[in-house]
């Protein structure tokens, strides 16, 4: 049994599906719902988009929940998929998996179609035919594209990408609003804001800084430091996501296709926001990273990278409202936490 906002939740006999368990936020989510007494099958492919042996350490962690079953494959795989559902009854669904990086995405666009794309449609047709009960999927902030309107909010139109990683995460909102309407899939898509934390990934900013720092290498910083990101640490991202995973989503008996509220539906679905709604400068967050570490940055400045934003605050007021989410972890609280995991992880 866990307790949300001042009420017990029954978890006995309830298994959840993590999907992308491997990765930073999946294997965080895992620990906790492991930790609250749930039973969670973890799916990951364990692909080579950063040193597999970080995720493999994760999932090592896991394994030792007696309540943690694993399986590793590849959610593309249309049969595999199928199986993962028919073999087991899952009442939740948190959909985490995916090809994660702008970047990467110019190079390699055809990795986000069959993990981003191809694999979440086998993940709702899983969903659909085992009548699971809720299924949160992790969308992005990336979504925002060339939006400069501050705070970025739910309601705003987000049909200019500038990234295929971005249009793909677009792509499976609309997806699973289809889904919703269609078969009366219960669904909420989460926007994540810039997630740091202790086991993070390799090809954030946090990680990359906190290396070369250490290792007296320069750091790159982009747009000359003129950017902003909305950092949010992973233990309040995963207290939003707990919660959002039981408040159901359903229908929202106002909406009107006259003046259509991108954020919910006719159907059961609904989107948020998940972020610190609390943008750092990136020249400030360097400052909060040399503090950690006690330590200087030498930093090569550079132009904005193609497929990159200036800027993103997330308003998370219906969140907040909804399932009482508000992030309570300072920076430079959370900076020390990485910096701690990331010497005792590396020996640096």
């Amino acid at each position: 049994m866990i307790r949300e906002g001042g009420r017990a939740i029954e978890t006995e006999n309830m298994t959840t599906l993590v999907t992308g368990s491997a990765g930073f936020i999946g294997f965080h989510l895992c620990r906790r719902l492991l930790e609250e007494g749930r039973d969670v099958v973890g799916v990951d492919c364990v692909n080579d988009y950063y040193d597999p042996k970080l995720k493999e350490d994760r999932l090592a962690i896991l394994a030792g929940y007696p309540a943690f079953r694993f399986q590793r494959l590849d959610l593309s795989d249309r049969e595999a998929s199928a199986g993962l559902f028919a073999g087991t009854k899952f009442d939740r669904v948190v959909n985490l998996a995916a090809q994660a990086g702008v970047r990467y995405s110019l190079q390699h666009p055809h990795a986000y179609v069959e993990a981003n794309i191809t694999a979440f449609l086998n993940v709702l047709e899983g969903c659909r035919h085992s009548e699971v009960e809720h299924l949160v999927f992790a969308s992005s902030s990336s979504v925002y594209g060339a939006n400069t309107h501050m705070p970025f909010s739910v309601r705003d139109n987000v049909d200019h990408p500038v990234s295929l990683y971005a249009a793909t995460k677009k792509a499976n909102e609309l997806m699973a609003h289809s889904y919703a309407h269609l078969y009366g899939i219960p669904v909420t898509g989460l926007r994540f804001f810039t997630v740091y934390g202790p086991w993070g990934r390799p090809d954030m900013a946090l990680f990359l800084f906190t290396k070369a720092i250490l290792e007296g290498r320069p750091i790159d910083v982009y747009n000359q430091g003129d950017m902003k990101r909305d950092f949010t640490y992973v233990d309040d991202i995963i207290t939003g996501v707990v919660r959002v995973m039981e408040r159901i989503s359903s229908p929202d008996p106002d909406w009107s296709g006259d003046h259509p509220n991108p954020a919910t539906s006719r159907a059961p679905y609904r989107l948020y926001n998940i972020g610190n709604h609390q943008p750092i400068g990136l020249l400030e967050f360097v400052e909060t990273v040399e503090r950690a570490l006690g330590k200087k940055a030498k930093k090569n400045f550079l132009p904005m990278q193609p497929g990159d934003v200036k800027a993103t605050c997330a308003d998370v007021d219906d969140l907040a409202a909804d399932v009482g989410f508000s992030p309570s972890t300072p920076l430079a609280d959370g900076v020390e936490r990485f910096v701690a995991w990331y010497q005792d992880y590396y020996g640096a």
